[in-house]
Formats: C-alpha cells, sequence, structure tokens
C-alpha cells in the first residue's frame, strides 16, 4: 500500500534592486508568503541590472539593508545568488539554478505590474513561464478599485494575483527625498533608516 503523495515544496522568488528595500517590498513579501501559502520565499537583490540605466548602489549596502527590512518575516530569506554572478542577472537563470537545487520544488515568481507589462522584453521569458508560475502584485487605489493590470496583457500566461493595500511607497521617491535632506521615516523601516545614516547613502556630492 503506497502512502499518502507527498504535497510539492513551495517555493517564491522576489527580485528587485532594493535600492533601498522600503516598507512596501516588506508588505508586498508578507502578502505573498500568506497568499501563495508559501513554504519559503527568497528575496533576490539584482546584481548587474541588464534593464536600468542607472548604477545600483553596491550589492553589499543592498543585501544588508534587505536582511534589515525583512528580518521580522518567517520564512523569507535574502538570496545573494546574483550579487555573487558575474555579468547581467537574469531571472531565467536564477529560477534554473532554484528548480535544480530542489527537484520538483514548485516555483512562484513575484512581479509587478510594470514587469508584468514587460515580461515580453525580458530574456527567455518563454523559458521563465516554463520554470515558475508568474504572480502580479496588483494594488488597489485608495478607493478600494483594483489596478490597472490587465490580464490580457499576458495573453494565454497562467498567472496569479496578489491583492494589496494602496501604498504609495517607491524607491525613486525615497532617493530623492535623502538626496534633498529630507525626512523618509514613514517609507523604510527604522534599521534600514539608520544603516543609511550610518554609510550616508543617498546623497548628493
Amino acid at each position: 500500500m503506497s502512502g499518502a503523495a507527498v504535497p510539492l515544496r513551495r517555493l517564491g522568488v522576489f527580485g528587485g534592486s532594493f535600492d533601498p528595500p522600503h516598507r512596501a517590498h516588506n508588505a508586498l513579501a508578507h502578502q505573498a508568503v500568506e497568499q501563495l501559502r508559501l513554504d519559503a520565499l527568497h528575496i533576490i537583490p539584482t546584481g548587474e541590472a541588464w534593464h536600468k540605466s542607472r548604477v545600483l548602489t553596491a550589492a553589499s549596502h543592498r543585501l544588508a539593508m534587505a536582511r534589515l527590512a525583512f528580518a521580522d518575516l518567517p520564512k523569507v530569506v535574502v538570496d545573494d545568488r546574483e550579487t555573487r554572478r558575474r555579468g547581467p542577472s537574469y531571472t531565467v537563470d536564477t529560477l534554473t539554478e532554484l528548480a535544480a537545487e530542489e527537484p520538483g520544488v514548485e516555483l512562484f515568481l513575484i512581479i509587478g505590474e510594470d514587469q508584468a507589462k514587460s515580461l515580453q522584453s525580458w530574456h527567455r521569458w518563454q523559458a521563465i513561464l516554463q520554470l515558475a508560475i508568474i504572480c502580479v502584485a496588483a494594488r488597489a487605489d485608495s478607493s478600494g478599485a483594483r489596478g490597472t493590470f490587465n490580464a490580457e496583457l499576458l495573453a494565454q500566461t497562467p498567472f496569479q494575483v496578489l491583492n494589496l493595500p494602496p501604498m504609495d511607497v517607491s524607491a525613486t521617491d525615497i532617493r530623492h527625498r535623502l538626496a534633498n535632506c529630507q525626512n523618509v521615516a514613514p517609507l523604510v523601516f527604522e534599521a534600514v533608516a539608520r544603516y543609511i545614516a550610518h554609510h550616508h547613502l543617498y546623497q548628493t556630492a
């Protein structure tokens, strides 16, 4: 008599520059673990961002800030593999590595609405669809209405939607505020704010 089938381990992947990580990143990670019933969620700071024109803050700082920003969340681990990899950071390479490390794992790729709209421009995007279930973070606006994400943009691609509360927070705005000596305490966790101040990050010359 054979035993019951062992359910697949559910592993989430949440990548980004995290320059710096902020409260909305943390909220998304929390919702991903809860809504997708993840066994683990890997936060993966980008190494060399092929799609960004600006130079990212040093990987060592972004990794340190990410560890502070997500320290309160169980099942969440900050994964430094892309910062250790030479050359551009491609999501398909990261997913391939994770699948090889844990055969049979069920991968969930967490992306934002803007990323979903540009998915077909990603390196080997068709392979990504074979490796992971795409989970799109869609925020409601202040009235509670759904965001602008259009499912037709993914054609026949299987995907799931993560429902998020409205949070008007962006790393671009945080960097701008810091460059102009403005307070960012409501937008980032205190430990991250202290780290930024201690290392004089995002200040203009």
